[in-house]
């Protein structure tokens, strides 16, 4: 990355900058498609700046899919906060931003799940299974705002809405995708829980 004349390197803002523009390229095409000479073309820093942050193209994609579980979980806990407190509202708030975000031009599935499906090593697995985890806590911790018999096992259920409904959305059809899910979730909110009928 190019410096301006006369001001200095900032180790964490170059990391940071890779980590931006490495995340969007790799989710565009794929952690295998590819090679380390363009990514370093693409996003502009040579390979041993990508070397020295990261060590090795395996350290930058681990770091792009920690930092976008992240942020996709904060994201989503958000839209849990900013509807209210009603967990039907909240349950319907996590569908309703998944479908802004099939929607949107750059979709392509959940870049988790993808990475998992790609490599098959321990490490992305090991981010993978954490990031589901982190749905899983939040699915739950509606279920149990609504007074579910079982959260936990309500919340895998709704686990399991979510990344159907993202896989539906990546590979066959995103149009109203996040919308049947969100009937369905609250169809199984209000079968297992004594907080009355969800709309």
């Amino acid at each position: 990355m190019p410096v301006t004349k006369g001001s200095t390197i900032d180790p964490a803002r170059t990391r940071a900058t890779i980590l931006e523009a490495a995340t969007a390229v790799l989710y565009e095409r794929g952690l295998d498609g590819i090679g380390v000479a363009e990514l370093c073309t693409r996003i502009g820093v040579s390979k041993e700046t990508l070397y020295r942050h990261f060590g090795t193209k395996e350290g930058l994609v681990e770091a792009t899919l920690r930092q976008r579980s992240e942020r996709v979980t904060q994201w989503l806990t958000a839209a849990v906060e900013a509807a209210g407190h009603d967990p039907r509202d909240q349950l319907a708030a996590v569908f309703e931003a998944l479908q802004q975000w099939y929607d949107a031009p750059v979709f392509r599935g959940c870049a988790m799940l993808n990475a998992a499906a790609q490599h098959h090593v321990e490490p992305v697995r090991t981010i993978t299974a954490r990031h589901l985890d982190r749905y899983l806590e939040l699915l739950t911790s509606i279920a149990e705002r609504a007074g579910a018999d079982d959260p936990p096992a309500l919340g895998r259920q709704l686990l399991m809405l979510v990344e159907g409904a993202t896989v539906v959305a990546a590979h066959h059809d995103s149009v109203g995708a996040g919308e049947h899910a969100r009937k369905a979730a609250l169809t199984l909110l209000s079968a297992a829980s004594a907080a009355g009928p969800c709309d």
